[in-house]
């Protein structure tokens, strides 16, 4: 059960990196530092490289 929850907050957590990503597209366009670009950018693999992980150790079953 315990995995299930983490996928499901590592989910979350990919939906707000990419909210994340986006606001930096938008502020970065705008003018601003390429480094909201590149934060945006590791925030969001950050959080699917979470996820992926989550979901491998769902998939794995329990461990013996």
């Amino acid at each position: 059960m315990t995995h299930r929850i983490s996928a499901l907050i590592s989910a979350f957590g990919v939906l707000a990196g990419m909210v994340l990503l986006v606001l930096a597209v938008r502020e970065y366009r705008s003018g601003a530092s390429f480094l909201w670009l590149v934060a945006g950018a590791v925030i969001f693999l950050g959080t699917s490289y979470t996820l992926v992980r989550d979901v491998r150790r769902l998939r794995a079953g329990p461990a013996a």
